[in-house]
């Protein structure tokens, strides 16, 4: 599975959600399905929480925000619905 096409699909069929106040509420809440972090994201605390399933970009935040095609940095992605995506097979 390509990462970057199957967060650019989630980003443009389904339902997503993005930054780390947004994670947070989605953990909160109970309702995300999977948390993508950028690798240069600060907040330390997305990682460790084990109530979604957390997958490591390996781009920085504004490579994040270039794939999900978005004029600006990404540092966290949340996927609530996956739509047409493959994210949640991997």
């Amino acid at each position: 599975m390509d990462l970057n096409r199957a967060l650019r699909t989630a980003t443009k069929t389904g339902e997503v959600q993005f930054g780390i106040s947004q994670a947070k509420k989605a953990i909160e809440a109970k309702k995300g399905k999977l948390i993508v972090i950028a690798s240069n994201c600060p907040d330390k605390g997305l990682r460790e929480q084990n109530t979604i399933p957390v997958m490591e970009f390996p781009g920085s935040n504004r490579e994040l925000g270039a794939v999900c095609g978005k004029p600006f940095s990404v540092s966290v992605v949340t996927i609530i619905a996956p739509g047409e995506s493959q994210i949640l097979s991997k």
